[in-house]
């Protein structure tokens, strides 16, 4: 029997049971939808956050007084412990760090209320930034200007806003010179921020940005401030600024010699590193809780074929009867079995994709599906056919001939 014929019999043997084989189906396009969509999302989050962070730029670092990507629970409490980093530290670095051609420092609020005569927007993140930190972080303007030192040394009450700020509180009017109240506090607008859209259904246009100075003497003067350095090149040169700002840094912080660093030094690189740690994670646990589907849809195949052999044992008993091999009949039903799984996986990765993009379009999480997916989904999906369709195949080529023609339902 060519395969050609062998792949026409299954076909016609699929069709000829529409609903059971479409039944049978469904274990394997729920696992391979599932495992698409995972490696979809992950694939996704992986590019957007390597985005935004390789927007800050392979030369930039950034000092914590306890890194927020920590995963050790004993280096979190004791980061809590530390003192806080001032403006004074900021200076510090910007009077030492040779090998810096910007250094910056940044104060966050997440969930600030800003209004405009009677309209308001709650949870708006109020920045707090030196004017160096527009060329670190890459702040692209549609209008106005950014913020500048004669702003930072008057703790002048302005402000670059995003664009959510214009569409919701000032219907699209000219933004430029009017005052918006900041938790209760006056500033003009002199900027306005390039519109950048939603991820994860949270917009990344709710921002407004006001001098450090400004922020600290609304907030309150101690605050947590974040030092960030670009440096004048990668590799050595982001090495020696960091060295550069460490040393500077423990001198003022009193840290001894031998002493850990009362701070964290993080660089896009490690930051990516810790990502890629967690997500690698979380695909793996998907992955495996997938799986478990593709078992059981492997499982209701195997039972599908064992059925299909006994309804059809009359049938393989001519075939045998007529010439047909052993190996003529395994590789039939095998076949069938790899041709159903392998329907299975095209329609779970239809699914997959159709859910991950739908999911996007709707919260605005990032999706991305790898080329090299596809193939290995349908690779799995054959493979699963092959696995679960032998002991169905053997049984069929074992049967005796005449005890087959013999057989009744």
């Amino acid at each position: 029997m060519h395969t050609t014929e062998a792949i026409r019999i299954a076909l016609q043997s699929l069709w000829a049971n529409k609903l059971r084989s479409a039944l049978t189906l469904l274990g394997v396009v729920i696992g391979v939808a599932a495992v698409i969509a995972v490696v979809t999302f992950v694939s996704g989050l992986n590019n957007y956050v390597a985005e935004r962070i390789f927007r800050l730029g392979t030369d930039v670092f950034i000092v914590f007084r306890s890194s927020p990507a920590s995963s050790d629970p004993d280096h979190v409490i004791e980061g809590e412990k530390r003192k806080n980093l001032t403006l004074d530290d900021y200076r510090a670095v910007l009077e030492a760090c040779k090998q810096c051609t910007a250094v910056g420092a940044s104060l966050r609020n997440m969930s600030g209320h800003v209004k405009y005569t009677q309209q308001a927007i709650n949870d708006v993140i109020i920045q707090g930034l030196t004017p160096s930190m527009g060329p670190i972080f890459d702040v692209d303007l549609a209008a106005g200007r950014m913020l500048n030192e004669t702003d930072l040394n008057n703790r002048s009450p302005v402000a670059v806003v995003g664009p959510d700020i214009v569409d919701n509180l000032l219907s699209g009017a000219d933004p430029l010179g009017k005052e918006i109240r900041v938790d209760g506090w006056t500033y003009q607008i002199v900027g306005v921020g390039v519109k950048k859209g939603k991820t994860l259904g949270q917009s990344l246009d709710n921002y407004v940005m006001i001098p450090i100075t400004s922020y600290m003497k609304q907030y309150g003067e101690h605050q947590d401030i974040r030092v960030s350095g670009k440096a004048t090149g990668i590799g050595p040169a982001l090495t020696a600024a960091m060295d550069e700002a460490r040393v500077v840094l423990r001198s003022r912080r009193h840290d001894l010699p031998g002493a850990a660093d009362s701070f964290d030094i993080e660089t896009n690189a490690s930051l990516l590193g810790i990502w890629s740690n967690l997500t690698g994670t979380f695909f793996i646990a998907m992955i495996g809780i997938a799986s478990i589907s593709l078992v059981v849809g492997g499982i209701v195949i195997m039972n599908m074929m064992l059925v299909a052999v006994t309804e059809r044992t009359r049938e393989i008993g001519v075939r045998k009867a007529l010439g047909a091999r052993r190996q003529d009949v395994l590789l039939q039903f095998l076949i069938e079995a790899v041709v159903l799984t392998l329907i299975g996986g095209a329609g779970g990765v239809g699914m997959g994709a159709l859910i991950s993009k739908t999911v996007t379009l709707l919260i605005g999480m990032p999706s991305s599906l790898p080329v090299w997916v596809v193939p290995i989904a349908l690779f799995v999906s054959g493979s699963i056919g092959v696995f679960f369709g032998v002991y169905p195949a053997k049984r069929a080529a074992r049967l005796d001939p005449i005890v087959a023609l013999r057989f009744e339902l």
